[in-house]
């Protein structure tokens, strides 16, 4: 069994740029907190990166969120500060869309994976979803190492993931 540590899209458009977040900023220095903790009892850490391009919004996504963000090489693009040195000793996954396709490439039955991140209510709970489809994986997600758009769509993200079987921490 490997133990991951998964941190969804702490690049700095979800912090203070173009979806700038109190919440996401408060919830940094408990994110590094949990990461340094979980590196020590030696899990693997995983940072994964929203990644769009100059065509964002004419995407199904940006019709619907039509905010530009996450471009990919851009200063938003980038993982915050408070957290590159972790990022240093982490797998990087890109991402286009909400969740990854390629969690079946490093998480595998039995494996335990701990999620933190932005924005609770789209990515986090796409990817945890994501991952939980696969065998056996117990998904832990904690709770105030994630901030969403609104606290009403991380409360309900929370709901969501809770029952799928998701363990709220």
């Amino acid at each position: 069994m490997t133990k991951w540590f998964v941190v969804v899209d702490a690049q700095n458009d979800f912090v203070t740029g173009s979806l700038p977040n109190p919440a996401a900023q408060a919830a940094l220095p408990k994110i590094k907190e949990a990461a340094e903790k979980a590196l020590k009892e030696g899990a693997k850490l995983i940072f994964t990166l929203d990644t769009h391009y100059e065509d964002y919004l004419k995407t199904g996504e940006g019709k619907h969120l039509p905010v530009k963000h996450c471009i990919e090489g851009t200063d938003g693009w980038r993982i915050v500060d408070e957290l590159q040195d972790l990022a240093s000793e982490a797998i990087i996954l890109p991402k286009e869309h909400f969740g990854s396709n390629l969690w079946t490439e490093y998480i595998q039955s039995g494996d335990e994976v701990t999620m933190v991140g932005f924005v609770s209510s789209i990515c986090v709970v796409s990817n945890a979803l994501t991952i939980k489809q696969i065998e056996n994986v117990e998904v832990n997600v904690i709770k105030d190492c994630c901030a969403g758009l609104t606290d009403e769509d991380h409360e309900a993200a929370m709901t969501v993931m809770k029952c799928c079987q998701c363990n709220i921490i």
